[in-house]
């Protein structure tokens, strides 16, 4: 597990949690998709850069 895979995971997972919080505070559907397409986004980068696949 190289550091970026580990970047892209935990940046992943703190979105994630922002996707609680701005559900807690009802924010716009907008913007609460957005920050979950990015937190997908970054955990699958992240797990497709750890290279158990090969």
């Amino acid at each position: 597990m190289n550091s970026l895979s580990t970047i892209l995971i935990v940046v992943g997972l703190f979105l994630l949690g922002g996707i609680y919080s701005f559900v807690k505070q009802q924010m716009p559907k907008g913007v609460i998709v957005l920050v979950a397409l990015a937190a997908a986004m970054c955990l699958g980068a992240g797990v497709l850069r750890l290279d158990v696949w090969a």
